[in-house]
């Protein structure tokens, strides 16, 4: 990540600097509960979500946007959290990427943002929303990071598992972080990778917490289990799937 990474409001958000436009509101219409695909006007697919069913009392939702690895697809990235859900009350919505990995990866924003931007408006208006998080793994890590810092105003917490960077073009707010890694992994090396990124987040203000463990490219139950009381509160509890 770039200490040059300038904060600052941009009149004019820019798919090219990775920023969002979408925001949520009351929605206007009721939503689809359960699985959900996602489709394009030409019916081809942009991503997938899962839905749990209404709270009793009527509580809005928090959005996990989730992002697959390199030559992944959207349902890899939805089964990151599928387990946790219902239990925990998480909208999930798994964009498949424009290319084999995410457009950053591939030499700079523009049509993820676009299509991510778009799920998250048409996901506005179906769902009462109340806070947005962003998470992936691997290359979906980074991005995660990377999109996550971007949209701070937006997005209120990131998860990264395995990450690889974080490159921000502008930052705006301070999102909580939670980076894991395994101190195996031969993919994305620990020690060029996050034992390098999270000193450098926290020294630019970020509130990270990092865990290690005993493994590779990987995520262990343990460590999804963590990362889903951080970001809840609450100790995950696993429910039947579809």
């Amino acid at each position: 990540m770039s200490d040059s990474a300038p904060s600052h409001w941009d009149p004019a958000p820019s798919p090219r600097d990775g920023r969002l436009t979408a925001r949520h509101h009351p929605p206007v219409a009721a939503g689809r509960t359960g699985l959900v695909p996602m489709t394009g006007r030409d019916g081809d697919r942009l991503a997938v979500g899962y839905v749990p069913e209404p709270a009793g009392d009527g509580s809005a939702y928090r959005l996990v946007l989730l992002l697959h690895g390199a030559g992944g697809s959207a349902r890899q990235g939805l089964d990151l959290l599928l387990p946790v859900a219902d239990a925990q009350h998480l909208l999930l919505v798994a964009p498949d990427s424009s290319a084999a990995s995410w457009d950053l990866i591939a030499g700079g924003f523009g049509a993820d943002v676009r299509r991510i931007d778009a799920l998250l408006a048409t996901v506005f208006d179906g769902y009462p929303i109340a806070d947005v998080t962003v998470g992936g793994f691997s290359d979906g890590a980074s991005y995660a990071l990377s999109l996550g810092l971007a949209n701070g105003d937006l997005i209120d917490a990131v998860v990264a598992f395995s990450p690889g960077f974080a490159a921000p073009p502008v930052t705006h707010g301070r999102p909580r972080v939670f980076i894991s890694h395994g101190v195996d992994d031969r993919v994305l090396p620990i020690d060029v990778c996050s034992r390098r990124l999270v000193p450098h987040l926290r020294d630019l203000g970020y509130d990270v917490t990092y865990e290690e463990f005993p493994g590779g490219h990987d995520i262990p139950v343990p460590v999804r289990d963590s990362a889903v009381s951080w970001l809840t509160g609450h100790p995950p509890r696993v429910g039947a799937r579809p």
